[in-house]
């Protein structure tokens, strides 16, 4: 039924066609593929390459897995990795119920699907740019409205955003979150109400943190993800600002740690870089304040299949690789106000690069 996109990417399948009957595709690591596939929808692999095996009931299909006892089988089932589960319980019990030794297919996954090529990458530098230009033109926005007396909401940021988006042929999968004052607190907090209507979410107000968060990639490219964070005033307090800095602070210490990591042929994994950021948090702010992961991989899916920068959430032991592309985002998080800072890395030639920039070293202030 096409519940599970990753497979369907992996594989090109046409998520329109017809998919009501369970089908295992076996690709050794040498040798022809498998297809089992039930009789009344025998063509649904046709596209891919292999020989057919073709089942009628279940006990047939049992005979046809049961030819695969004693081998070891990758499979999109990980006891850590949620998103890379999309096998369910049931299938997995089955194939193992035949003496098949099953292990994680998470860093085959993070091989095949979200390495960049140079194309990749040039798409993703594109992208990259187009956000931190919009980001600058979101603020510029905000300040001629407070030059201007001109009231303006959440809303209205996210409104003139998407208006950007749609000039620069960008496209995403979710709007931007823009938030401010205790709205800032909520890591996910989604501006209410339909797009386009004036006066939505709340207003910005003068002397309150506010949250930029945005992520698009041009067709057929590969996203790219970036967060400022602003202070709607001249000055910021100075308990602002720190908490400010600590997530700046944080995001500089997990780019060095990758940086020294690669040019001393050190392998490094996301959950390392993860618990670099934490380090360097739980210095600044209270345990409480932290609440979601350093970074997630970027592919053709803005939170793709490569590794994610993440030691506590769903701990990610994969290691970092030429190709990779993920966040760096570290955040901290209050009951009146919410601080994030993000930007993406790559790795390109052994060398790690953050893309797009230069990349926020303040607080924006009016």
């Amino acid at each position: 039924h096409h519940r599970d996109r990753i497979t369907d990417d992996l594989l090109g399948l046409n998520e329109s066609s017809l998919s009501s009957r369970r089908w295992f595709y076996w690709v050794p690591s040498s040798g022809n593929p498998v297809k089992i596939v039930h009789t009344i929808e025998s063509g649904s692999l046709d596209a891919l390459p292999g020989e057919r095996e073709i089942y009628t009931g279940f006990d047939d299909l049992c005979e046809r897995l049961r030819a695969f006892s004693g081998k070891k089988i990758a499979m999109l089932s990980d006891p850590r990795l949620a998103v890379l589960s999309t096998v369910d319980a049931a299938t997995a019990d089955l194939v193992k119920s035949f003496g098949i030794e099953t292990t994680s297919a998470a860093s085959l996954v993070q091989r095949i699907a979200s390495v960049l090529s140079p194309e990749g990458i040039a798409s993703h530098e594109k992208a990259a740019a187009a956000l931190y230009a919009i980001i600058h033109k979101a603020w510029d926005f905000v300040r001629r409205a407070f030059a201007e007396g001109i009231v303006i909401t959440e809303g209205d940021i996210l409104d003139m955003i998407a208006d950007e988006f749609s000039r620069e042929g960008l496209v995403t999968d979710h709007p931007p979150i823009i938030a401010t004052a205790e709205n800032a607190g909520n890591p996910h907090y989604a501006v209410p109400g339909t797009a386009g209507t004036p006066g939505r979410g709340r207003k910005i107000e003068r002397d309150a943190v506010l949250q930029f968060d945005i992520w698009a990639k041009y067709p057929g490219g590969i996203f790219a993800d970036i967060s400022w964070v602003a202070w709607t005033g001249a000055t910021a307090p100075t308990v602002v600002a720190d908490r400010a800095n600590a997530v700046f602070a944080a995001r500089d210490a997990v780019v060095r740690a990758a940086m020294t990591a690669f040019s001393t042929g050190k392998k490094i994994t996301g959950a390392e870089l993860d618990s670099v950021a934490r380090e360097v948090l739980l210095s600044r702010v209270p345990r409480g304040a932290i609440r979601h992961r350093t970074g997630h991989g970027i592919d053709v899916n803005c939170h793709g299949s490569g590794v994610n920068l993440d030691s506590v959430e769903f701990p990610d032991g994969r290691f970092l690789i030429e190709g990779s592309c993920f966040s760096i985002e570290p955040g901290a998080y209050f009951d009146d106000s919410g601080f994030r800072t993000e930007i993406d890395m790559y790795i390109n030639n052994g060398i790690p690069t953050v893309s797009g920039g230069p990349i926020q070293r303040e607080l924006l202030t009016l």
